[in-house]
């Protein structure tokens, strides 16, 4: 009983030297505590959502989405096709602007800035094709081989197992990609 006592005449004095800002401290810290883990979880931004807050920091059209971990590297060429901008999106999907360039050949982005399909609409249609996530959306105007612009995608499937996936910029149609005009795709997956 005598030890009770003093325990709480000890608190008394603490709480009285201290006043609110103890009283404060001890509340905040109980709270602490008690936070639960999914309250404070990061969110997992797609593709869809990386390119949409890719735009909305960077107006323009998507060229490239690509994802590292948790963070998304996304290419965004402005409407009139003379700037580019390399954005960074973490999984908050806070946005930060690596770099910025206003002297780009238009002429060059002509095919992108034209396509009926966006990087979004070209990743969805992967997905619905080869069920995973996406990790990759790439812009090929067809060039080096003579083929009509597509998007290529990369799916990974929950097994870890990679798709790839050529997306028609036009039509949304989804199917293999083209192999290199020399026959020798890279055997990373990057064409």
């Amino acid at each position: 009983m005598k030890r009770n006592v003093c325990i709480s005449a000890a608190a008394a004095v603490v709480l009285m030297a201290g006043g609110p800002v103890a009283a404060a401290t001890a509340a905040a810290a109980d709270t602490a505590r008690t936070v639960p883990a999914a309250a404070v979880a990061r969110v997992d931004v797609t593709a869809e959502g990386a390119a949409d807050a890719a735009v909305k920091h960077y107006p323009g059209v998507v060229e490239s989405l690509d994802r590292d971990g948790s963070v998304w590297h996304v290419d965004v060429v402005s409407k009139d096709g003379k700037g580019h901008a390399e954005l960074e999106l973490n999984a908050e999907g806070a946005v930060t602007q690596e770099d910025k360039d206003a002297n780009e050949d238009a002429d060059e982005h002509k095919a992108l800035l034209a396509a009926k399909v966006t990087a979004g609409q070209a990743a969805k249609a992967a997905l619905a094709a080869h069920p995973g996530q996406v990790w990759q959306v790439e812009w090929d105007d067809g060039d080096d081989g003579g083929q009509a612009p597509y998007w290529h995608v990369e799916v990974r499937a929950a097994d870890g197992k990679t798709s790839d996936a050529a997306v028609d910029a036009t039509t949304a149609k989804v199917t293999s990609p083209p192999s290199d005009s020399d026959g020798d795709d890279d055997q990373d997956g990057n064409y």
